[in-house]
């Protein structure tokens, strides 16, 4: 692979916030052999082009002590992804050192006065301590022009060491690292999300090979291998059955917590628990192929998009910044020169302003909340391919459903048995399944399923002179009598006497089957295809949530398709539409009410849900089509959780807007107070510190969203 192709992930451990996030990324492209890189903060990533090693990169991320490891690097205990554990007082040593000799300085300050060397030295260590990493980074972002948060800090700082200010420049050192720990903090929390996902599947598994047992570390496991998995286990791969029976609980991909039952030749998924029976499992994918691997990467690529009110903040905060250190200058510079002010108050609220106008709180406004949202909805089996997306749905007002295994089940079941004739219904239901099963028409394994729940199939039933009458039924003969099934035409005109029991079935969409002899009719059998029992509750909770119109767009006739809607409680039907015209349907749809959401199976209405601002796909856990077309994916197959992602969506767009408005607030009140000279550097940073606080401990909030 050539330079300039090559790409390497490395996961990084300190980010403190996005601003530091960024600058680590434009240091890794200065580096020798970087063409590019791309940091993930979210996820806490760098994917890095061209050659490079851990300590260059470590190198780059020194301002802010940062740790960089390869994505799947192998400790000495052999599993992957581990992390040291560092103790408290490790993480915080440079914080825990500024404050012991900040208080130094307090007590010799009530001791020696403010001016005695050793108070001054006390603060100076305290500062030099606390805010060694800020100045480095700082003094160079000033060599270079850079103005972040730590440029402005380090200017604040400096300068109220000249004007003698000691005590304020300890107190907004200390203050500015413990709200960088509380944001890391924060941030970290959020980040739990995709790290409680990476912790699902186990490290290893018990592998058959060769005749042998072994414990396999997953990296190693092959594609073919056969893994024993025993009850109370976890899956640690992709596989399917091929000894044992058992029931799984999938709720770790799929959100659903009603475990399924697996059987020989059933898929089953890495991260899912087995819970009763011993089960032997063929590996079908490597560890990074499987169904957790990509709901993993998807969820960290999401992170990792911009969403629009992220990009505003973005560009607002690039302006924003340079405003402020000409507004600073100005407070500084103009009252001595033209009011007659003294200069070192006014020099003192220059400096305060720079502290205030800091935008951390501004600029982690967005991505945590984000981080938050996308986390906590792919723990409820619903991926969001990226924040855009999470904020489209929120602003909604149409949803377009496919009805066929959306909201229906997509399997025909039979919903009437109705017999006309003086006839024993067992033997009867037996005698049509008997010649059913002869047939390949897909209505016929509907009425086997049906004998089998009622127990009246009978294998042992014979059938002769099977025939397929094309378009209208079969024959056959069983126990010498001649029976015929199939639809009303097959019958001609001993059929005229039943129309009133069949009219009032077929106009519920449903399709009416008539068994009979060559003398009479026997029965009646209606299958249909069964609405989810979820359906109708979900259209429910969606109407009341704010979407104003609900759509069906189906293939299948207007009488099925009106009959569904009715009882579902869907407001538009749209029916008999080839997929074309479903993807005509949601252009017309988005000119009538601007953002209209399109939920399918991401198969044949894959131009419908490319079409829609949002594409949803009902993916049932290893659909590999469900997760690449669409911009969200309900893992678990049914539309339960559409109301919850509806929710999710709108609670975290409101979350974004209060952030913004708080973040963009408490800076407003604090310069006002520039005008009567009240802004002091401590009021400053706390305002910066509430802000950061407040805003992060609002975004968290989205944890607490449940279905």
């Amino acid at each position: 692979m050539s330079e300039h192709t090559e790409s390497n992930v490395y996961r990084v451990e300190g980010f403190s916030c996005a601003g530091c996030a960024g600058t680590f990324e434009k240091n890794v492209k200065k580096l020798d052999g970087v063409t590019d890189a791309k940091v993930n903060f979210g996820a806490s990533k760098i994917t890095v082009y061209g050659s490079t090693n851990v300590t260059e990169l470590e190198q780059a991320g020194a301002f802010e002590k940062l740790k960089v490891r390869p994505e799947h690097e192998r400790t000495a205990s052999g599993s992957i992804d581990e992390q040291e554990p560092s103790s408290f007082i490790q993480k915080h040593m440079t914080v825990i050192g500024s404050l012991l000799f900040l208080l130094f300085g307090f007590l010799s300050y009530g001791v020696n006065g403010e001016n005695n060397l050793v108070t001054v030295l006390a603060f100076a260590t305290s500062m030099v301590i606390g805010g060694y990493s800020l100045f480095k980074q700082g003094l160079l972002n000033l060599t270079r022009l850079q103005f972040d948060m730590r440029t402005l800090m380090t200017i604040a700082v400096i300068g109220a060491a000249i004007i003698g200010e000691w005590t304020e420049g300890a107190i907004v050192v200390i203050l500015f690292a413990i709200s960088e720990a509380l944001e890391r903090f924060s941030m970290d929390r959020a980040r739990q999300s995709i790290r409680s996902l990476m912790d699902i599947a186990p490290k290893e598994a018990l592998i058959k090979r060769h005749g042998q047992e072994m414990t396999v570390n997953v990296e190693d496991i092959q594609i073919g291998d056969v893994m024993i998995v025993k009850p109370g286990q976890k899956l640690a791969m992709d596989g399917v059955v091929v000894s044992g029976h058992s029931s799984v609980n999938q709720s770790a991909i799929t959100g659903e917590s009603i475990p399924v039952e697996k059987r020989v030749e059933d898929e089953v998924f890495a991260g899912t628990l087995n819970e009763e029976g011993l089960l032997e499992v063929c590996v079908t994918k490597q560890v990074k192929d499987t169904t957790l691997s990509k709901v993993i990467q998807l969820v960290e690529d999401a992170q990792a998009e911009r969403a629009p009110s992220q990009a505003f903040v973005d560009t607002f905060a690039k302006y924003y910044t340079p405003a402020i250190i000409v507004i600073a200058f100005l407070v500084a510079v103009l009252p001595p020169l033209f009011m007659g002010g003294e200069w070192q108050t006014w020099i003192y609220q220059g400096l305060a302003v720079l502290v205030v106008g800091c935008p951390c709180a501004l600029v982690i406004s967005t991505p945590v909340a984000i981080v938050t949202a996308i986390g906590n909805a792919a723990k409820h089996g619903v991926l969001i391919k990226g924040g855009v997306y999470l904020e489209e749905i929120g602003a909604l007002k149409a949803i377009a459903f496919d009805k066929t295994g959306t909201l229906t089940k997509g399997v025909p079941v039979v919903t009437d048995f109705v017999e006309v004739s003086d006839v024993n219904r067992s033997e009867l239901l037996a005698i049509v399944a008997a010649l059913e099963s002869n047939s390949q028409h897909p209505l016929a394994s509907a009425i086997v399923r049906k004998a089998e729940e009622e127990q009246a199939l009978d294998r042992s039933l014979k059938v002769t002179d099977f025939t397929s009458i094309t378009g209208k039924g079969l024959k056959g003969i069983v126990g010498g009598v001649t029976y015929y099934v199939g639809s009303p035409g097959l019958f001609e005109d001993r059929v005229a006497d039943h129309m009133e029991r069949i009219q009032p079935l077929q106009e519920q969409g449903k399709t009416v089957m008539v068994v009979g002899t060559e003398k009479s009719i026997l029965a009646l059998i209606a299958v249909a295809d069964e609405v989810r029992e979820s359906s109708r509750n979900v259209i429910s909770a969606l109407h009341e949530n704010g979407i104003r119109r609900t759509i069906m767009l189906t293939g299948d006739n207007k009488g099925t398709a009106h009959a569904i809607a009715k009882d579902i409680g869907i407001t538009n039907v749209r029916a008999e539409l080839m997929p074309e015209d479903k993807l005509n349907q949601v252009k017309q749809l988005q000119a009538e009410f601007g953002k209209v959401a399109m939920i399918g199976d991401g198969v044949n209405d894959a131009p419908a849900l490319a079409a829609s601002t949002v594409g949803i796909a009902m993916g049932g856990a290893g659909t590999d089509t469900a997760l690449e077309t669409a911009d969200i994916a309900l893992m678990g197959d049914d539309i339960k959780k559409l109301p919850y992602t509806v929710k999710l969506s709108r609670r975290a767009l409101n979350i974004i807007k209060q952030n913004i408005t708080f973040s963009l607030g408490i800076k407003l009140l604090a310069l006002m107070l520039v005008v009567p000279g009240w802004l002091t550097l401590w009021i400053a940073i706390l305002a910066d510190v509430g802000a950061t606080l407040l805003v992060t401990a609002n975004g968290l909030r989205l944890l607490r969203v449940k279905e």
